[in-house]
């Protein structure tokens, strides 16, 4: 199957800005105003462009009405304050002593942004898509908000129990990179973190880098910002147990190669989850690689309709 096929055109709006849980969200829309709405919720440090627009299309020419949006702190949406930069130390203390990471937010706050969003577009309940720290919002809104989801779908995900592998040595290092300096340096960050998150080549996609860099970079970058997502993570402690409660039907999708979130991380999310089904996509990694995008859509697709619901 051609993971870029011709659609016909779909409604688009522009990004728009709403007001959601006191804080300013970008997002737009993709598909019809009728259709079944599906929120893409993206993850650590990344803009809701990264769900590439052809991606947020062919989803919308499923039946979706698609929207994505910037979370708190980072591309256009509202930006926050405080939080110091992340200390070895303090991943020390986590990991062998169990001490919280202290955040100016966590998880929970920005699982209430993404039902603020809803509400500020007339949205009772959606099918939510989250891919990496975007995963366990939707586990959040899953978890706290049942009536608002109906379906969840967690890519390369993880439920934050710590018995699951941590990254690779390389991804961490990446994770943990002081941001760059100049605009060049971005641009070679960018494409030398997406080699290391693709794991292997994909010409598709390193042919679109430099596109992607330049557009990101356009929107404005928030390094402190990418730091308290971080410390939401860490903050927020293990959902395993609480994922329990999740009533929506939910389907997990996860890389056999991720050097970021392991594989345990989507096959446990997977066994938390009543009922949940495991998609395990061979050869990805910690990203959404064209060649790969046919698979992981019909997936959406069939998993979405198949849940079905009102609202």
């Amino acid at each position: 199957m051609n993971p870029l096929p011709n659609l016909k055109p779909l409604p688009h709006q522009p990004p728009r800005i709403a007001r959601a849980n006191g804080i300013d969200i970008c997002y737009e829309i993709f598909g019809a105003d009728d259709a079944e709405p599906l929120l893409l919720i993206m993850g650590l440090g990344a803009q809701m462009i990264l769900w590439d627009d052809e991606f947020c299309e062919q989803l919308a020419a499923r039946g979706f009405r698609v929207i994505r949006f910037d979370n708190r702190d980072i591309g256009q949406s509202g930006k926050l304050t405080g939080g110091k930069p992340l200390r070895p130390l303090e991943l020390l203390k986590l990991r062998f002593l169990k001490i919280p990471v202290a955040a100016p937010y966590r998880l929970i706050d920005m699982a209430k942004d993404t039902v603020g969003l809803m509400d500020a577009l007339g949205i009772k309940s959606a099918h939510l898509v989250g891919a990496s720290m975007g995963g366990m919002i939707a586990q959040e809104v899953a978890i706290s908000f049942p009536e608002r989801v109906r379906s969840l779908t967690s890519i390369m995900s993880t439920t934050g129990n710590p018995k699951v592998p941590p990254p690779s040595r390389e991804a961490g290092e990446m994770l943990m990179a002081p941001p760059p300096k100049t605009k060049e340096e971005f641009f070679e960050r960018f494409a030398q973190t997406w080699k290391v998150l693709r794991v292997g080549s994909f010409p598709l996609d390193e042919a679109r880098d430099r596109a992607r860099a330049e557009r990101v970079f356009a929107r404005g970058l928030n390094p402190a910002g990418v730091g308290r997502q971080l410390r939401a993570i860490l903050a927020s402690g293990n959902r395993k147990e609480r994922l329990r409660m999740v009533k929506a039907p939910t389907l997990v999708i996860h890389g056999t190669v991720d050097p970021l979130v392991r594989p345990e991380g989507g096959k446990d999310t997977a066994a938390s989850i009543p009922g949940a089904k495991l998609l395990m996509v061979e050869g990805m990694g910690h990203a959404l690689p064209i060649p790969m995008w046919p698979q992981i859509i019909d997936a959406i697709d069939k998993h979405a309709h198949g849940a079905g619901g009102i609202g």
